[in-house]
Parts: structure tokens; C-alpha cells; sequence
């Protein structure tokens, strides 16, 4: 029938398409061929994926960098503007306090001033009082007591006033002495401060010549029983008599032909000689 011709040459179509697609599977090599594409598919992903995840971890790392460089940055920025600020204080402080004291050494100027002239107002009414008598002329008693009362009266006004401003000036400058005393010691403790830094990076690059740079051997546990061992004498006093008896052993003078006294600290390495042991120490 034409119907069932028409469904068996579909039919043969289809069966040899499918043959020629299964035809190269039939070949010899080809799924080695097949197993060797895949696993270059399989290495270049796995190779893309270990590219972005070390690209991922690069900019971690650098972002942490960039976070830790700007919180150096701020705190550098902080401690300068404390600086600043303290200066600006002190300063400012003093200033009060000179403007104080040269308003007080005014005030005792201007005391002194008046006692000056309180003085030479009675001289001069001694002086007009002789000269009067000389002329026959002399004032009653009540006059010459009117003008001691207020003498008197002036007097003690101006030795209150100057106890008062000398009391001020004592106060002033004991503050400022106090002042001073604060910013030596300020001065002392930075420059304490100084030299502790620069003991400490003393003994770190020598540690460093010693044992090696502590970023690059960041495993500083397995150099703990080294350190255990070496500071033993710091938590036994049984290790540190033992220790001590070994060197004591080895005292010497400094001119004995035999020997050398111990050395005060550690002694570090020479530089290397020849190209092979620099290879080696690096």
C-alpha cells in the first residue's frame, strides 16, 4: 500500500541517519578521543574556576590591604590632630595665664605707684608744715590727725590690695610651674616612648637575623620549644642555677690567651663569604 511504503522508506531514513550518527562511535579511539575531550573540558573549568577564585581572593586581599592602610592613615590622622589640639590648648592656656599674670604685675605696679605718691605727699606736707612755721604759722591739730587718719586709712587699703595681687602671682605662678612640669614630663615620656621603639626594632631585626622574618615563617608555634627551652631560667630558679653553674664555667678575664669573657648579648651571624653559602642563608 502506498501508506505503508511511504512509513517504510521513513522508517530506512531514520535507521540510517541514526547509523551515521552511531558510526563514529563504532570507530576504534574515538571514545578515548571522547574521554580526552572531556577531561580538557573538565581542566579548563577546573582551571577557570581555581583563575576566579584566585582573582576573588586577590581582591580580598587587597581590599583588607586598603582597609588596613586607611585605618593606619586615620589613626595617623587622629593622633596628629590630638597633637595639634593639646598644642593649641597648652598654648592657648599659657597665654591666659601670662595675660593674667602680666594684668596682676599691672595691679602691683599701679599699687606701688600710689604708695610712691602717698609718700611723697607727706614729705611734701612736712615740707609745707615747716615752711609755715618758719612764717609763724601753724595748723591746729585736728588737721594734722584728719590727714594721718587718712593716711593710715590709705595705707592699709594698699597693703590689702598688695597682699591680694602677690597671693595671685604665687597662685599664677605655681600653675605655670605645674604647667611646665606636665609638659616635661610629656617630653620625657615621648622621648621614653622613643627610645623603647627603637630598642624594640633593635631586637626584632636581630631576631630576625636570628631566627628568620616572622612573615615569612608564619608558624611561630613550632619555634616555641626553642623558646621554652632558651627561657627556662625566666620561670625556674633550679634552671637558672644549673645554666648559671655551665657559664660560670667559662669565665675568663678579658686578656686570658685561652679565652674571651661572654658577650653581653647575642652574637649574631657574619655575612656570608661565598656565593653558595648566601644561597644557602637565603
Amino acid at each position: 500500500e502506498p501508506g505503508w511504503a511511504r512509513a517504510r522508506e521513513e522508517a530506512e531514513a531514520a535507521l540510517r541517519e541514526l547509523r551515521e550518527v552511531v558510526r563514529p562511535l563504532r570507530e576504534p579511539g574515538y571514545g578515548e578521543a571522547l574521554r580526552r575531550k572531556a577531561e580538557r573540558a573538565r581542566k579548563r573549568r577546573l582551571r577557570l574556576q581555581r583563575r576566579k577564585h584566585e582573582a576573588r581572593a586577590a581582591k580580598e586581599e587587597e581590599a583588607a590591604r586598603a582597609a588596613e592602610r586607611e585605618a593606619k592613615i586615620d589613626q595617623w590622622r587622629a593622633k596628629c590632630i590630638q597633637e595639634v589640639e593639646e598644642k593649641n590648648r597648652e598654648r592657648e592656656l599659657k597665654a591666659a595665664a601670662d595675660s593674667v599674670l602680666s594684668e596682676v604685675r599691672k595691679k602691683q605696679a599701679d599699687t606701688k605707684r600710689m604708695v610712691d605718691i602717698l609718700r611723697g605727699l607727706e614729705k611734701l606736707r612736712k615740707l609745707r608744715k615747716e615752711a609755715a612755721a618758719r612764717k609763724g604759722v601753724c595748723p591746729p591739730p585736728s588737721a594734722d590727725e584728719a590727714f594721718e587718719n587718712q593716711v593710715e586709712s590709705l595705707k592699709t587699703l594698699l597693703k590689702t590690695r598688695t597682699e591680694l595681687y602677690e597671693a595671685e602671682e604665687r597662685a599664677l605662678r605655681v600653675m605655670l610651674e605645674g604647667e611646665q612640669e606636665e609638659e616635661r614630663k610629656r617630653e620625657m615620656e615621648k622621648k621614653l616612648k622613643k627610645e623603647r621603639e627603637k630598642l624594640l626594632q633593635q631586637k626584632l631585626e636581630m631576631d630576625s637575623k636570628l631566627f628568620g622574618d616572622p612573615a615569612e615563617f608564619p608558624l611561630a608555634h613550632l619555634l616555641q620549644p626553642f623558646r621554652d627551652y632558651y627561657l627556662q631560667a625566666e620561670h625556674s630558679v633550679a634552671a637558672l642555677i644549673q645554666i648559671r653553674h655551665e657559664w660560670d664555667q667559662y669565665l675568663v678575664p678579658a686578656d686570658h690567651p685561652e679565652g674571651s669573657c661572654i658577650p653581653p648579648g647575642w652574637v649574631l651571624p657574619s655575612l656570608p663569604t661565598n656565593d653558595t653559602w648566601a644561597t644557602a642563608v637565603r
